[in-house]
Parts: C-alpha cells; sequence; structure tokens
C-alpha cells in the first residue's frame, strides 16, 4: 500500500517550522561583567576578613533571557557578577576572600574568616524593540545567606539593580543595559551590608 503526502501539506508543514524558527529567535551572548566599583576608603573599613562562596558550578551557569525582535540574550549570571559582589564587600570589609563551600567550619577559622556571604542571583531582561535584539532593559537580584565561621546563619541581606539603555547608546555594547544594571546592584549590597547591625 502507498501513501502519499498532499503538497499543500507540505507546504503547509514548511511555513509552520519557518513560523516556529522565527517565533523562537536567534540566541545572542551578552556580558555583564562593570569596571565601576563603589569607593573603597581604607579609613571606613570594617576590620575583618570575610568571604564569598562561588564554585565552579556556579561560574557556568548560562542563563537565556529575552532580547528584542524576538532573539534572546544569553550570559552567565555568577560568572559576570563575581567581580560586582567582591566589590561590594571590598568597599566595607578589609580583607575579601572566595571559597569553594560555606560549610568548612575548620577552613573558615584557619583562614581567619569571620563571616561567609553564599549569593544566589536571579535576572531578567526585555526589549521595547522591534526591530533590534539587544536588550533595552535589564534586572539584576542578589540574595546573601551570611553565616558566621561555623555555618550558623547570622542574617540576610538583599539588592537590586536595575539597567536601561536605549538603542542609540548601543555602538556595539549590546549587554549595556545589563551592565548599567551590575554596577548600581554592586553599589546597593554594599550599602546594604553596611546598614546591618548584624554585619559589622
Amino acid at each position: 500500500m502507498q501513501f502519499s503526502i498532499p503538497v499543500t501539506a507540505i507546504r503547509h508543514g514548511t511555513a509552520l517550522a519557518l513560523a516556529t524558527l522565527l517565533l523562537a529567535g536567534c540566541v545572542h551572548p551578552i556580558t555583564m561583567i562593570t569596571e565601576t566599583a563603589p569607593p573603597r576608603s581604607q579609613a571606613h573599613l570594617i576590620p575583618k576578613k570575610v568571604a564569598y562562596v562561588m564554585t565552579d558550578a556556579d561560574r557556568d551557569k548560562e542563563v537565556v533571557t529575552p532580547g528584542g525582535s524576538g532573539d534572546r540574550v544569553s550570559y552567565f549570571p555568577y560568572r559576570d557578577l563575581e567581580k560586582s559582589i567582591r566589590d561590594a564587600l571590598r568597599a566595607v570589609y578589609r580583607d575579601v576572600v572566595v571559597l569553594r563551600t560555606a560549610g568548612d567550619a575548620k577552613a573558615n577559622e584557619a583562614a581567619g574568616v569571620s563571616l561567609v556571604f553564599t549569593p544566589r542571583i536571579t535576572t531578567d531582561s526585555s526589549s521595547s524593540s522591534w526591530i533590534s535584539w539587544p536588550p533595552t532593559s535589564f534586572t539584576a537580584e542578589v540574595s546573601c545567606v551570611v553565616t558566621d565561621a561555623a555555618g550558623a546563619e547570622v542574617t540576610r541581606v538583599r539588592a537590586a539593580g536595575n539597567g536601561t539603555a536605549e538603542f542609540g547608546e548601543f555602538k556595539g555594547d549590546f549587554g549595556l543595559a545589563a551592565r548599567r544594571a551590575a554596577t548600581r546592584l554592586t553599589s546597593q549590597l554594599s550599602s546594604e551590608i553596611r546598614r546591618s547591625e548584624k554585619l559589622r
């Protein structure tokens, strides 16, 4: 027995596949890394050694969020925002180090670490443009569980940053909105840490 597929069905299927591809859009890589850091005044630093936790698995987490014209953008939020987290801590504390895990009390004690910040990062993006893919709006949020050297929770601290950019501002800097969000997040995180009596 032979079966035949109508030409119209083939055409319909092809059109549907093309439409699906168009709706899916392309994924473009951007970076959130910013060189802007909060001011660091030696005279006002808290004389403590603190740590933040950042694993290789964290650094390798890739996130995809919406861009413009049906496309999306990809980036590595932990890898990109590690500098922002470190800069925020360095604006408050005398010494800052990185750890692979928060729970090694003996290692923390041996290193002289007083507080350990374990960040969790969430991001989102969008665009008002129908003709260009870079996001015109970007949000980044970090929530840190802060523990003492033994692993007991001390408090939690949260900071967020919003960044916007217009099409005429990009000039090849397609992650501009994301980097602006990272700059604001860094500044707010250092302010929130300073504000907390438990983190002095």
